[in-house]
């Protein structure tokens, strides 16, 4: 029997098989006369479980889950996303539009019948009205929000209480050089006996004895806000400006939303550039603060005879308001020293101006963290070297045009967050804030009803503290 005979197969270069194409040691198995049509239906067959695996894990699959919820609702349709169903207490009238009527009556207004007619009068602390305001819009008009209100408190995740707490400080009589001016035949008006009858109205609700006030969210924006009565609503969610007031076992980052200041002055409308900016460091402000901010007073004597430098002691009026104005919007790099607390509205006016702030303030927390980075928009000096002589005007003035230009380019990126007015901008993020909230106030509800009470000379685990610890120098 003749041997086999052996057959000369190509040399390997000749072979080109494509992708997806069966292994080659799969062909030479196969029949001459099949092997053209089972190749082609095989690399079909390849091609579409391809096409199919691309589309399940890029396009159509769940969002990974380190993608963080900023960056995900902006290339997700938001109606896929659950919102947060959110309760707004229906208060009794003192405590909402009777507040802005109290303020008005203490300065010579007159009573309204109609609460449409009062208006709020604008100052830094008008958070409370625009989160009242939004949720008082119909649902249509709310489209895109992470929250949803609800009208049967049974459907509820949260429940907000809209007491207008920070104009309820400033809704006494005016005060003029620690006097207090009261209109003749005025009503009184007291804060500290609103905020406890406030405290006595919800005591009474089912929904706030239910879970001990985990689930329900205040505004306190005013550092002295609530201040009487923060012990009793501390379990809660707090909308505040910093901790500055706030003892450690009140409040945290964990628990709670830093919101930002409404600025005082308009918006910048013009483009990035310093061309129109010929002042290095522009500030204006009470020059003289008590506690933290006495570092005031040493940065004016560094800085008020340094030239390009504009630092003025000036108090809240039309007149400040409109050199402030002018001032931030032809400087290159403006001022924020700590103040009586850590923030103070000066730096929201210097963001919505393009003014890059220089943030001299040790233990000041921001708001929205987690979609802003404040290195790319602001420049941090830690107290002890902001007063060293000479350091401060000397770095500014080494910092490059084009640097200038790159600071201004993304605080015009970030200034909506600013907003309040603007449909996409800090409501929506506050509320978006309060949203993430959620899943904690859930764990410390089911967490409160296990626990033992006891008192504690220490906070406890549910308290993670604010930043005490200073900041380092970034230029």
């Amino acid at each position: 029997m003749n041997p086999r005979p052996k057959l000369r197969s190509p040399p390997p270069s000749s072979v080109v098989i494509s992708p997806g194409s069966p292994p080659k040691s799969l062909i030479n198995k196969m029949p001459r006369k099949f092997t053209r049509s089972t190749l082609t239906l095989a690399t079909t067959l390849f091609s579409i479980l391809a096409l199919y695996a691309f589309f399940n894990t890029f396009i159509f699959s769940d969002p990974p889950n380190n993608v963080s919820s900023v960056s995900f609702s902006r290339n997700y349709n938001t109606q896929n996303l659950k919102s947060v169903k959110v309760y707004m207490y229906d208060l009794p009238r003192k405590f909402t539009y009777g507040v802005i009527e109290s303020y008005a009556l203490a300065r010579g207004g007159e009573k309204q019948s109609d609460d449409s007619l009062l208006k709020y009068p604008g100052n830094q602390h008008s958070a409370e009205w625009y989160l009242f305001s939004d949720l008082n819009r119909p649902s249509l008009e709310r489209v895109g929000s992470a929250v949803t209100r609800v009208m049967n408190p049974e459907e509820a995740d949260l429940f907000y209480v809209p007491f207008f707490s920070s104009l309820s400080l400033v809704a006494n009589p005016i005060r003029s050089n620690n006097a207090v001016v009261a209109p003749v035949e005025r009503p009184a008006y007291s804060d500290e006996e609103t905020q406890e009858s406030l405290i006595e109205w919800l005591e009474q609700q089912e929904y706030w004895k239910r879970n001990n006030g985990w689930d329900h969210v205040f505004i306190c924006q005013d550092p002295n806000a609530l201040y009487k009565v923060v012990d009793k609503v501390k379990n809660g969610v707090l909308l505040v400006s910093d901790f500055g007031r706030l003892a450690r076992n009140q409040a945290s980052l964990v628990k709670d939303v830093i919101l930002p200041y409404s600025h005082r002055i308009n918006t910048y409308t013009g483009d990035i550039g310093v061309e129109n900016r010929n002042s290095l460091l522009f500030f204006m402000g009470n020059r003289y603060r008590k506690e933290g901010g006495k570092i005031r007073d040493l940065l004016f004597q560094l800085l008020e005879k340094e030239e390009d430098v504009i630092i003025k002691h000036g108090a809240q009026s039309r007149e400040s308001r409109r050199e402030a104005r002018k001032g931030m919007h032809t400087s290159k790099f403006c001022l924020h020293p700590a103040g009586d607390t850590p923030s103070a509205c000066r730096l929201f006016d210097a963001i919505v101006s393009l003014c890059v702030p220089v943030i001299i303030s040790d233990h000041i927390e921001l708001p929205f963290e987690d979609v802003v980075d404040y290195r790319k928009i602001a420049i941090f000096v830690d107290s002890n070297t902001a007063v060293k002589p000479g350091f401060l005007v000397k770095k500014l003035r080494k910092v490059s045009m084009e640097r200038v230009l790159e600071y201004q380019r993304e605080l015009k990126k970030v200034k909506h967050y600013y907003e309040y007015e603007d449909p996409n901008g800090t409501v929506k993020e506050i509320w978006r804030q309060v949203s993430l909230k959620l899943p904690l106030v859930r764990l410390m509800i089911n967490r409160d009803k296990r626990l033992v009470k006891r008192e504690f000379t220490e906070p406890d685990c549910s308290c993670i503290c604010s930043n005490q610890t200073g900041i380092l120098t970034t230029l």
